[in-house]
């Protein structure tokens, strides 16, 4: 059984979330339960202390003496496993939250497909099987990589497209590529693409599309360009291909 416990000085979001929580334990047959939930910061901290707590929803702005980055703080002191999710309103907290080792970080409002996707890696994650995923540079947020579109590299950082959302962190291809299967190729200087998730190319405009509408894209760079084909063609198929365009 894994515990959660939930800090939020607005006790109708805090409600809010006790309904999504016990949703997604119900709906992906989690054996989860919420052990503690208060808008008392010293509360949480106190049970946290006292208690086996496997993650914690921290509300960021408590309007107390007391912020949900003090309360994470101090539950690094003591446990550095703890799994630690921020919850707020100010997305300028976002870079200072994950100094914490922080698992998630959740803007609000707070959507149930967000939660879900958090809580299920969560549970994964604990569960231990790591082939599966993606571990983020200098914090705990990991990705299922069966749901990564494809990975950019702008400037310093890398970008990774998901079928959900975005992921930024300040890394490297040299340091991601060795922990992707053989379904990711690096097809461009700045692109890495999940060949599963292909849906269209347009060789003669170095082109790859990945959703049916044609909006999510990357691109195939000259010196990738022999060596992508290549290995598209003859060494991975894509179940979702609709075809290759080789007009140019």
């Amino acid at each position: 059984m894994l515990n959660f416990a939930l800090c939020d000085d607005n006790l109708n979001v805090l409600r809010k979330l006790e309904k999504m929580l016990d949703s997604v334990f119900i709906n992906h047959n989690i054996d989860a339960q919420i052990v503690c939930s208060t808008t008392n910061p010293e509360e949480v901290l106190n049970y946290v202390s006292r208690h086996k707590v496997h993650a914690v929803f921290l509300d960021i702005d408590l309007k107390s003496d007391m912020s949900g980055l003090d309360i994470a703080n101090k539950i690094r002191e003591k446990d550095k496993n703890m799994y630690i999710i921020f919850t707020t309103a100010h997305l300028e907290y976002g870079f200072v939250a994950y100094r914490y080792k922080t698992f998630d970080y959740l803007p609000k409002p707070i959507t149930i497909e967000r939660l879900e996707e958090t809580v299920c890696r969560l549970v994964e994650d604990i569960n231990g099987d790591e082939t599966q995923f993606v571990r983020l540079d200098n914090n705990r947020t990991i990705i299922k990589q069966d749901t990564i579109q494809y990975i950019q590299k702008d400037g310093m950082k890398v970008i990774f497209h998901t079928d959900t959302r975005d992921y930024e962190t300040y890394s490297s291809f040299k340091r991601i590529l060795p922990q992707l299967p053989e379904q990711f190729i690096q097809c461009h200087k700045s692109y890495i693409v999940n060949v599963d998730k292909i849906t269209n190319v347009e060789a003669g405009n170095n082109i790859i599309y990945l959703d049916h509408h044609l909006e999510n894209k990357c691109y195939i760079g000259p010196k990738y360009k022999n060596q992508f084909m290549e290995v598209f063609n003859h060494g991975i198929s894509s179940n979702n291909l609709d075809g290759i365009d080789n007009a140019e």
